[in-house]
């Protein structure tokens, strides 16, 4: 079988960042990545979900809402991938959407998005304090990047 394209990156040598994983036509996947890989070095299950939450209600409920097709964690428990719609939003605006939605998620103050049985199949493990936490790190590590830097 063919190896994804997610496959192909030197795990090794990737730090955390922002990067254009790959664009599939109109649809460019950028990959999140909060920790170093192969460090064990991971966000928890709780973190991750918390994140989750925040972040996708801020983005459905943004100035680039019609954009996003997807927000969602990686299974390596390392960082996020956020699905966007290229012909509505450049490499460039993307890299701001992502630094303004969690500059908005550092600052959240409100209830957590989601978090009632009726809403969620896991409710009890959403911590808002732990998003705040999660998303004030990941702003500082992309705090000067630009749409140049999205190269692996």
């Amino acid at each position: 079988m063919e190896r994804i394209a997610s496959f192909q990156v030197d795990h090794n040598k990737l730090v955390p960042g922002m990067y254009l994983s790959r664009r599939d036509g109109d649809v460019a996947t950028l990959d999140l990545r909060f920790k170093k890989p192969n460090t064990g070095d991971l966000l928890s299950n709780a973190e991750l979900h918390s994140v989750e939450h925040i972040i996708a209600t801020l983005l459905r409920n943004g100035r680039a809402k019609d954009a996003v097709i997807y927000f969602g964690p990686m299974g390596c428990q390392t960082g996020f991938y956020l699905l966007l719609d290229s012909r509505q939003v450049s490499d460039a605006q993307a890299v701001e959407l992502v630094k303004e939605v969690f500059a908005a998620g550092a600052a959240y103050d409100g209830e957590m998005p989601g978090k009632s049985p009726v809403e969620c199949g896991n409710y009890i493990n959403l911590d808002v304090a732990l998003a705040k936490a999660q998303c004030a790190a990941y702003c500082g590590i992309i705090q000067e990047w630009t749409a140049e830097k999205l190269a692996y």
